[in-house]
């Protein structure tokens, strides 16, 4: 008896590999969700048709959320003038201060916005100088400004993309930026 109880299970456990039945291996788990910022790009600078406040609309590269952060009129001119990579005959603020730094060996690296809390944004700006790390609190349309023009990487974290919503205004961009 003990033998017939040996053969059968052989002949199952032969079945089990041969057809592939019995104990399924666990299914490949998906990649876990890229955290953290991701960068961004300016879409445009555009006027909201409801609120006629100028907007500054970023995209993710990661996911492709987009949000739209009201911002001030001559904040809107700093961020759009080098978008439409137009050379002002004198300075603007961002130019200044990009110079300062250059002339003081002080590299922007990256600007991240950090936050959306109480309908404000939050963002830090990124820089290098002597081999040493700094990091300064900025307006997010400063920091927008002066990433465009250093051609530095502009982050968003994903908890501003999140605590923003969709993207509001459905406008094109404004003739006027």
């Amino acid at each position: 008896m003990g033998r017939r109880r040996l053969i059968a299970l052989f002949g199952l456990l032969a079945m089990v590999l041969l057809t592939g039945t019995g104990a399924k291996e666990p299914s490949p788990t998906p990649p876990p969700k890229a955290t953290g910022p991701q960068e961004a790009e300016v879409i445009g600078v555009m006027v909201d048709q409801r609120t006629h406040q100028p907007v500054v609309v970023l995209q993710g590269k990661r996911d492709k959320r987009q949000f739209a952060m009201a911002i001030g009129i001559a904040e809107a001119n700093g961020i759009a003038i080098p978008l439409q990579g137009v050379t002002p005959p004198r300075p603007l603020t961002h130019d200044l201060f990009l110079t300062l730094f250059g002339r003081l060996k002080v590299s922007l690296t990256r600007v991240v916005i950090t936050d959306f809390k109480d309908d404000i944004y939050y963002a830090v700006v990124y820089l290098t100088a002597n081999g040493a790390d700094m990091t300064l609190d900025s307006r997010p349309s400063d920091a927008i400004a002066l990433a465009i023009r250093a051609k530095v990487p502009i982050l968003v974290e994903d908890r501003v993309f999140d605590k923003s919503g969709t993207l509001g205004p459905k406008t094109g961009p404004s003739p006027h930026f």
